[in-house]
């Protein structure tokens, strides 16, 4: 079966990272104007993407796949890498072709890119026409209104109230099974690698009522999974009073909701319902949410616990908040509560400003001792106005950058085909989620811990459960048959 259905290998899963670009799906409701967005970098941005959709179908916009047949083609951008934006850029030159055939097109760059480079976009790349950050999806009707008039539209403004909570997203490349539900915005970590606190703007956290109220939605449209997004989901914090101020003049008490009051109220919508989160940060995250995740079956045992570096003076310098045995002693309380077979998945970065052979040989010792199941990992990129571009010199060569990535990445090959070999000759309980990307005789699914299963379609659909013998692994697939 191995032979049949290639895996996903390790360098594969960095690549999709990084290159992942998702578009609209045809929808046509007999509107005139057609919308083309195409979506770049996190999951946070492809759930932005369904936001944009819902605010210009409830204007009149239906979405199309092809860009030859859009009015508008917007991009959701990423600005976490150099590479990310220079991705944007060539496919703005690309985009030109279009423009030039079709010159009442309007193009839009939206996200982190925008944020970060608000007006200069325009200047810099002669074909836009808009320019969006992720705070000001409400105001595209007017910024395209403006556009039709024939002026530029920019709003880059970001608030600390904003969170699409009351509006329903237009499902964007859905399989009808698997869903994001944003629960808040923007991060107060100050990474100094990061460039997110300044294109996402400060945390504030969603109604609980609203999310919750979203995923049982969801469930009862067939969706049968859930992934709670935020840059830092362990620190949700909302309560009555701070959010509601009609609530405060009533003097009602009511409850603090953190996150893992939160995980538990999304995972009580129905037990056939799975709850994914995704991302932890190291600093955060607490007992109270591996206990509720071991109470509850339905939320996946699978946690994104990025390190960034196994050196505790380089973390340090990224402001992490955490040392080298704070973070051990984390994954000890995980493996302690949730036991060996919870998923543990990382990003890295190698080449840090002033990183030595020795602080890059404890990200590998960390590797290790950790047995991660995949991670990200990539080599350092400096971003403007980020804390390290003004503190520290980017003074790792990129010919030593690629070859400590290139050790790391080995490493994460060598632990993912041990971590994945636990798996074989056990029975993984698997929502599928459609046919092989490689055969259509094969289904796929996700296990608990979030590894990707494959295994014969026999007669299941997409949106079971079924119960798979693991009978073969790679480094990053397990392979088997449905049992009873």
């Amino acid at each position: 079966m191995q032979n049949l259905i290639p895996d996903l290998d390790i360098l594969d899963r960095n690549k999709e990272l990084t290159e992942e670009v998702k578009t609209t799906p045809d929808y046509n409701s007999g509107n005139k104007r057609k919308l083309y967005i195409e979506s770049y970098g996190c999951a946070m941005n492809f759930s932005d993407s369904e936001i944009v959709a819902s605010i210009l179908h409830s204007e009149g916009f239906d979405t199309t796949s092809d860009i030859a047949q859009a009015d508008i083609v917007f991009l959701n951008t990423c600005s976490i890498r150099e590479k990310a934006e220079q991705t944007v850029r060539n496919r703005l030159n690309h985009i030109n072709g279009h423009k030039k055939r079709k010159p009442e097109m309007i193009v839009g760059v939206l996200g982190c890119m925008a944020e970060r480079l608000k007006t200069k976009l325009l200047e810099e790349e002669k074909i836009v026409d808009l320019v969006a950050g992720p705070d000001a999806y409400r105001d595209l009707p007017q910024l395209i209104s403006q556009v039709d008039d024939g002026a530029k539209a920019v709003n880059t403004f970001l608030s600390r109230e904003e969170t699409y909570a009351d509006i329903s997203p237009v499902r964007l490349n859905s399989n009808g099974v698997t869903a994001f539900v944003s629960i808040m915005r923007g991060c107060d970590n100050m990474c100094s690698f990061c460039v997110v606190p300044f294109t996402r703007g400060r945390e504030r956290s969603r109604d609980p009522h609203s999310i919750v109220a979203e995923a049982k939605d969801l469930f009862e449209k067939g969706y049968r999974e859930v992934t709670l997004l935020g840059q830092n989901v362990d620190s949700y914090k909302w309560s009555e009073e701070e959010n509601n101020k009609a609530r405060l003049e009533k003097k009602e008490v009511t409850q603090i909701v953190n996150f893992a009051r939160l995980l538990e109220m999304v995972a009580l919508v129905h037990p056939d319902l799975r709850v994914r989160f995704s991302t932890s940060h190291p600093k955060d995250i607490t007992d109270e949410v591996l206990h509720t995740m071991a109470k509850h079956e339905n939320i996946c045992k699978n946690i994104h616990l990025p390190v960034q570096s196994g050196s505790s003076r380089v973390l340090e310098l990224m402001n992490r908040g955490y040392s080298r045995e704070w973070y051990l002693s984390r994954v000890k309380s995980i493996r302690n509560i949730l036991g060996e077979d919870c998923g543990i998945t990382s990003d890295m970065i190698a080449g840090f400003c002033t990183e030595t052979e020795e602080d890059h040989k404890e990200t590998v010792s960390m590797m290790h001792e950790v047995q991660y199941d995949y991670s990200f990992m990539f080599f350092y990129s400096e971003r403007p106005g980020t804390l390290a571009a003004k503190k520290y010199t980017d003074d790792i060569s990129l010919e030593v950058k690629k070859r400590r990535l290139d050790e790391i990445i080995k490493k994460q090959s060598e632990i993912s085909l041990i971590r994945y070999g636990k798996d074989v000759n056990k029975i993984h309980k698997v929502l599928i989620e459609g046919t092989s990307r490689r055969s259509d005789e094969f289904l796929q699914g996700r296990n608990s811990a979030n590894k990707v299963v494959i295994f014969p379609k026999e007669n299941k659909i997409k949106g079971e459960y079924v119960h798979v013998m693991v009978e073969s692994r790679s480094q990053g697939t397990l392979f088997g048959k449905i049992v009873d």
